[in-house]
């Protein structure tokens, strides 16, 4: 038996000429992740008014519509 009959699905599959090293915490894209999302929170800030006016004004119409359609 040839030492590719013993060898899993995923290892036959798994093929790479750098050594298999552990999993890490990557701490410089976590903190590239963390900034990209402030700043992104930061940037959507000012339109939270203006999503909150649209938000109740579309509440607003459909209680609205389902009052006139309960009277027909």
């Amino acid at each position: 038996m040839s030492e590719d009959d013993s060898l899993s699905l995923s290892q036959k599959a798994y093929r790479s000429v750098t050594p298999e090293t552990s999993m890490h915490p990557n701490i410089e894209m976590d903190s590239i992740g963390w900034t990209m999302f402030l700043i992104l929170v930061v940037l959507m800030l000012p339109l939270l008014p203006f999503l909150i006016i649209v938000y109740a004004l579309s509440k607003g119409f459909d209680y609205f519509a389902g009052q006139r359609g309960s009277e027909m």
